[in-house]
């Protein structure tokens, strides 16, 4: 079997990563392989197509291959809350939470995932037209193997973009590189209250899947428990999970990066999370109906997830 995911090097899908690398999946009879597939669209087509099993990715896209939400179900959240970041460029000495920076600058983000940074300047009263704010692809993020949040800190570096939005492993290596500065980290309070909801990284599968194999379904959703549950008690297990994986500098990052993501790591999905994807969704022109908890998120596996 298989899981895609759109940024391997990251630490936005780490349970994923852990869940297969660190053997959780095997536990439950299930072989299953990793393998990036950027931008996220690419990653739920695939998925729609019959060539992946699974999608560690940011639930709202699952509106690029799955029309209203239909034919798609959510099997566990890999992490509550919208978690990607605002970088801008060092010199520009901006100042946290200050969303206003981005006038008159070109900021980084991928397909899909730029729909979270429209919407949240919108809601921080930011018009990207009068304001001349420019949100665009990060060149080269397409070619095979490249990891958007890295690239996009090269791309900050190189001087082709002002910013960039994306997940804590692109944050951290601007940061520490000392060529960004964190502007917004919307889980932890920076932007507009309501941008938390608008997505959360989830573990999706097909309704087919579901209705077909139930106890293969249920077994991810235990790998993912399980993956979820090992880190916390010890984050340096991350290191192990992605040595395989990443660069040496990026994984000397991930264990503490995963340290401070662990107060999100909670698999359930609770009929609140899925009303704010939902109206984001609508917001956003992305789909026509609101979506159905009960279609949308397997229910009957919910036990599993206070194991």
């Amino acid at each position: 079997m298989k899981i895609v995911i759109p940024d391997l090097i990251s630490n936005s899908y780490f349970p994923s990563i852990a869940a297969v690398e660190l053997g959780f999946f095997r536990e439950e009879g299930l072989d299953v392989e990793l393998e990036l597939l950027f931008p996220v669209d690419r990653s739920f087509k695939a998925l729609r197509d019959g060539e992946a099993d699974f999608v560690g990715g940011s639930s709202h896209s699952i509106l690029a291959a799955f029309p209203d939400w239909k034919g798609a179900k959510l099997l566990g959240a890999l992490g509550q809350g919208m978690y990607w970041f605002l970088i801008m460029r060092a010199d520009l000495n901006a100042k946290r939470g200050d969303v206003g920076v981005v006038k008159g600058k070109k900021i980084g983000a991928a397909p899909w995932v730029d729909l979270g940074l429209k919407k949240l300047l919108a809601d921080a009263g930011i018009d990207e037209k009068r304001d001349n704010v420019t949100v665009m692809p990060v060149p080269g993020s397409l070619n095979a193997g490249v990891s958007f949040g890295v690239n996009a800190a090269k791309a900050l570096e190189d001087g082709i973009i002002d910013g960039f939005w994306a997940n804590g492993m692109g944050a951290e290596v601007a940061v520490q590189r000392g060529i960004g500065t964190m502007v917004l980290d919307i889980r932890r309070g920076d932007g507009p209250k309501q941008a938390f909801g608008y997505t959360f990284a989830g573990l999706a599968t097909t309704s087919k899947l579901v209705e077909e194999k139930p106890e293969v379904a249920a077994g991810a959703v235990r790998a993912l428990v399980k993956a979820q549950n090992a880190l916390k008690r010890d984050s340096n297990l991350a290191t192990k999970a992605a040595e395989k994986h990443f660069p040496a500098f990026e994984t000397s990052l991930i264990a503490e990066l995963i340290r401070r993501d662990l107060p999100f790591y909670d698999p359930s999905i609770s009929r609140e999370t899925i009303e704010a994807m939902s109206q984001f969704g609508l917001d956003m022109g992305l789909s026509q109906k609101p979506a159905v908890y009960e279609d949308l998120v397997t229910t009957q596996f919910s036990d599993l997830w206070k194991a």
